[in-house]
């Protein structure tokens, strides 16, 4: 198989994956760099923007289930 014909054949799946991929990673970037640290699981942003980046799709999951705290009541 070339090049040319696995482009032909696998391009159309694999752009849905990458535009998903780049969406997580760019909300779950801007999301936890408008964050103050106490508000980010462990304290520390710079760890959860290396899991974003590094972990492809799977690492911006894991920080919206895990890495977020509950948002505060502002009523109190």
């Amino acid at each position: 198989m070339d090049l040319q014909t696995f482009l032909d054949k696998y391009l159309m799946l694999l752009i849905p994956i990458l535009v998903v991929q780049l969406a997580l990673m760019a909300a779950g970037l801007i999301d936890v760099l408008r964050r103050e640290p106490g508000e980010v699981s462990g304290g520390k942003r710079w760890i959860w923007v290396l899991i974003i980046v590094l972990v492809n799709l799977l690492g911006p999951l894991f920080y919206f289930i895990f890495g977020r705290k509950g948002y505060q009541s502002e009523r109190d």
